[in-house]
């Protein structure tokens, strides 16, 4: 997938995240809208609801008062009797004795004729002491009829009740009767949370899916790059050796015994390249399989680390390459597989040879830090950039040289080591200068 389609993908990915926004804002706009009118239109039937019932409920007051009157100038003792204080609340004042039974059948009888058929609450109050004196709850059944509420609390009206106190005004509750509006800020927080959980999700799905595009698209190049060096690898000595084995097959050489020599010993040396080419795949793949088995015994990495001096020293004789081994640690003895530290080993200073185009500089140092012996190897290369540090240890990851292909390789080596270097319980950790040089460092548990 080259950087063209991932760039498509990208932009036809916020498209739709934009578009599905729209969509969303476009219908909870419509949603609140449609809630709006009908929480207008609600409250507009509540009021007039409520200015109805408001407007019955004086009406039957007032005609209890009336026949609770026994003056001549009725309406001058109506006018302004009837007093609302909320709008399920009624105040009645009155100058007349006032019978608990009496005023109880009358609300039953008035309240039955407007159709205010609702529970209700009445006391009966003096004015001086400003107390209630006498009250009851009604409720209303569903077979039109008003029945007293079953409570100890409250006693049964009776019509034998002696009263000789001068009620001078009652009251009338009706509790189910509320003046509450629909609360509209809780019914539009809802389409938000749902807008807000779906375009997460969406986001999340799409970075998921960006991710796995990338990783892919990184993942591919890495398998073409390991194809091409593979094919360069295997195919040099492969030539080598059937260019060899054709002036064999050509030639006479009884006079020239030292000529058939060489060729055979570029034939023996390039097979043993390719051996050497296939069994380090071969090893990756058992090291993928879980197929590795260390052999760990107690062994001197010193030991390893001046062999290792050595035979550096020999082979870098024509180029000139130094190296340096700083030993400070005071204990080196660790468990280990000799055989896979070795190659550690030489495989860090192979890299440090490579990737190098100047005359090699290697410092080696040991330490120990609390349980731990540390190793670095130091180089004088061409470094590493820092976009290149996080996967140098992946898989077939090659750091890219562009159009040189001086470098030779499978990119095999550093994960091999990385690996190699965790199953000993230790940790591996690079620092790197571009054009200055690279330096690894190694930590292993002492035991």
């Amino acid at each position: 997938m080259n950087r063209k389609t991932i760039n498509t993908v990208i932009i036809l990915g916020i498209l739709s995240l934009l578009s599905v926004l729209s969509i969303q804002l476009f219908w909870i706009h419509k949603t609140n809208e449609a809630q709006r009118i009908t929480v207008q239109i609600q409250e507009r039937e509540d009021s007039l609801n409520l200015k109805q019932f408001s407007e019955r409920a004086h009406i039957a007051l007032r005609d209890v008062l009336r026949e609770l009157n026994t003056h001549d100038d009725i309406s001058a003792n109506l006018y302004g009797a009837v007093k609302q204080l909320r709008s399920n609340y009624f105040s009645v004042d009155i100058e007349e004795e006032l019978h608990p039974y009496y005023l109880e059948q009358l609300l039953k009888r008035e309240f039955d004729n407007q159709s205010l058929n609702q529970d209700f609450v009445y006391g009966i109050y003096d004015c001086y002491s400003d107390s209630i004196v006498f009250g009851n709850m009604i409720k209303y059944t569903k077979d039109s009829s008003y029945s007293v509420e079953a409570s100890d609390s409250i006693r049964k009206t009776s019509n034998q009740l002696k009263w000789k106190n001068d009620g001078h005004y009652f009251t009338v509750l009706f509790p189910n009767v509320s003046s509450s509006s629909i609360d509209i800020e809780r019914t539009n927080v809802s389409p938000w949370i749902y807008l807000f959980v779906i375009l997460m999700l969406l986001f999340l799905f799409f970075l998921f899916t960006l991710n796995v595009i990338l990783k892919q698209k990184r993942l591919s190049e890495v398998k073409t790059d390991f194809i091409n060096n593979m094919t360069h690898e295997l195919k040099t000595p492969i030539s080598t050796i059937g260019l060899s084995s054709e002036l064999l097959l050509r030639g006479d050489f009884k006079e020239e015994p030292d000529r058939l020599k060489r060729y055979a010993e570029i034939i023996y040396k390039e097979n043993k390249r390719l051996e050497n080419q296939v069994e380090r795949v071969l090893n990756v793949a058992k090291l993928d399989k879980e197929k590795l088995t260390l052999k760990k015994e107690s062994c001197s990495i010193h030991d390893l680390l001046l062999e290792a001096k050595d035979s550096f020293e020999i082979n870098q004789t024509d180029l000139g390459g130094e190296i340096e081994l700083v030993m400070d640690a005071e204990k080196d003895i660790l468990m280990m597989d000799e055989v896979h530290i070795t190659n550690v080993i030489y495989n860090l200073l192979d890299n440090a040879v490579k990737y190098c185009n100047v005359r090699p500089q290697i410092v080696i140092r040991t330490w120990n830090d609390a349980n731990c012996f540390c190793l670095s190897i130091s180089d004088n290369g061409i470094g590493i950039k820092r976009d290149d540090i996080k996967m140098i240890f992946d898989k077939f990851y090659r750091v890219p040289t562009g159009n040189i292909h001086d470098v030779k390789g499978f990119g095999l080596g550093l994960y091999y080591v990385k690996l190699i270097v965790e199953e000993h319980g230790g940790t591996i950790q690079v620092k790197s200068q571009l054009g200055k040089g690279t330096t690894f460092t190694m930590k292993f548990p002492l035991k």
